[in-house]
């Protein structure tokens, strides 16, 4: 029911039945204090706990899971050989990989091969150009490209539906029945 529908009937009420008035009439002559912000009447619902997980955590969990980069980076590999864990990063390269082309598209910032020339001119992002060596004076500054650098072209992290006490979990454990 609505406050116009509410207002029409107790009209009513109040015009026909006497004892309903009287009530009425006595919330109005002891005046109840209102509160300054008359929405706080209402009973406040809280909206559900979106569950969240960092965009962070979220890639983590992808390498580790198509790529076992976490299980190869906490594992010990003094004991191994050269040729063991040869065989093991290809595997983790190759899957890894897939996972950034899949969800950041990531290529070279700059297009110089390694080794050739550029010049940096001024008002420079030094979030774009790491400046090393003998860096003196003002740009224009020319120099070698040592790296090339990188930059995504995309970000598409699927959406992550877990539940809270499971939002920090990157692996689960696995345990084999019998």
């Amino acid at each position: 029911m609505n406050r116009l529908e509410i207002a029409i009937n107790s009209f009513f009420w109040i015009l026909l039945n006497k004892r309903f008035a009287k009530a009425v009439e006595q919330f109005f002559i002891k005046q109840p204090e209102l509160p300054e912000k008359p929405e706080l009447i209402l009973k406040e619902t809280k909206a559900p706990k979106k569950v969240s997980r960092s965009e962070a955590l979220q890639l983590l969990a992808l390498l580790q899971r198509e790529g076992r980069l976490v299980d190869f980076l906490k594992e010990p590999i003094d004991t191994y050989n050269d040729a063991q864990i040869g065989a093991a990063v290809r595997d983790i390269h190759r899957d890894c990989a897939a996972v950034l082309d899949r969800t950041f598209s990531v290529i070279p910032l700059v297009e110089n091969e390694e080794g050739t020339n550029l010049t940096v001119m001024p008002g420079f992002d030094p979030e774009q150009y790491k400046l090393t060596g003998n860096v003196t004076g003002t740009p224009p500054f020319k120099g070698t490209v040592r790296h090339h650098g990188w930059r995504v072209t995309k970000q598409e992290l699927p959406v992550w539906n877990g539940r809270d006490d499971s939002a920090e979990v990157i692996a689960p454990a696995e345990i084999e029945i019998k």
